[in-house]
């Protein structure tokens, strides 16, 4: 049996950002638009940006060329606020939420353990930007693009 750490909404929200991030310098980008491009339901769409702007990750522009954008550059925008926006934060486990959280924590190897892991997490989570995310995507679509352009001799 698997768990898995990222909820699917979150998985949808963090895709949902990605494709803010790719088109931020081209204003907003409506729901509808996102929801489609992104295979995501509408409902959820609007739901999830709902969220997204209650954090402060996006702004919501109204009229014609109304939709949602970042709220500031993708290079501003961390990996883990777009996660705690939807799910809250990650934690590795309940004793890496302090002592009134698991009693024997002071005394207990694996709670230090625990407590490492639980930092890497976080730091690792805070250094990968929208950014950066955009670049990897990019990089990506060029592989698959130049997959099926072989050499002809």
């Amino acid at each position: 049996m698997t768990m898995d750490i990222l909820r699917r909404n979150t998985d949808y929200a963090v895709r949902a950002m990605v494709h803010l991030a790719r088109h931020w310098e081209n204003g907003s980008v409506p729901t509808r638009r996102l929801a489609a491009e992104e295979v995501i339901s509408y409902q959820l769409a609007c739901k999830l940006m709902q969220r997204l702007h209650n954090a402060g990750l996006v702004e919501s522009r109204m009229g014609p060329r109304g939709g949602f954008g970042l709220s500031r550059k993708p290079s501003d925008i961390n990996l883990a606020q777009v996660i705690e926006a939807i799910q809250g934060p990650l934690t590795v486990n309940r004793c890496v939420l302090g002592v009134d959280a698991c009693p024997r924590q002071k005394s207990c190897p694996v709670s230090r353990k625990m407590i490492e892991l639980q930092k890497h997490l976080d730091k690792y989570l805070q250094s990968i930007t929208l950014a950066e995310l955009v670049r990897s995507r990019s990089f990506g679509e060029k592989e698959r693009s130049n997959a099926g352009k072989g050499t002809n001799r």
